[in-house]
């Protein structure tokens, strides 16, 4: 059996050695999981809707029930009002972003000039378009379970106090040609 000894030869303390690039890597992942960088796709998926309606429903539910019997009962209408329109913020946050992404994706289909690099933007903005719609479709699902709990608290539907609430997952084709229409 050989003894591996710290010290060098000539007596001297050995330093440590440095970790490898990948061994960093690995580490930083066990330690906090997998995060795409701003102008990467993202790949993990997006809540399940099942799980969605138990958790928000829980959340309205836990509100509603640590205010009630307390002085802070008065405020239960306007917490659990806030607590629906955080969805609501971050969907207009969300469809002015599908806004800027749409005139991008106009402007460089205008500029396509047949080169790999336009193409390869163009394919680029259309993916973060369609990761956008579908943040949006499950951002609405947890606005509309919100609202839900909201009235089933409440007893009154909730409402944006500035602006309308729209869910684009119960536009039709009917309805999408009559606003073209008008």
């Amino acid at each position: 059996m050989t003894y591996q000894s710290a010290f060098t030869e000539s007596g001297d303390v050995e330093p440590p050695h440095a970790s490898s690039q990948t061994a960093h890597m690995l580490d930083e992942l066990q330690l906090y999981g997998y995060r795409p960088f701003e102008d990467e796709p993202d790949p993990r998926p997006l809540p399940e809707a099942d799980r969605a309606e138990t958790d928000i429903s829980a959340c309205a539910e836990t509100l509603a029930a640590l205010f009630e019997d307390t002085r802070l009962e008065a405020d239960t209408d306007d917490l659990l009002w806030s607590f629906t329109h955080i969805f609501h913020r971050k969907l207009a946050v969300l469809d002015r972003a599908l806004d800027d992404n749409e005139q991008a994706q106009r402007r460089l289909q205008r500029e396509q000039d047949g080169s790999e690099v336009k193409s390869l933007e163009l394919e680029r903005l259309v993916a973060e378009g369609q990761s956008m719609v579908e943040r949006r479709t499950a951002l609405e699902l947890f606005r509309d379970l919100a609202a839900e709990g909201f009235e089933h608290h409440l007893g009154k539907p909730w409402h944006p106090r500035t602006g309308s609430r729209v869910s684009h997952r119960n536009l039709t084709a009917a309805m999408i040609d009559s606003r073209d229409f008008i």
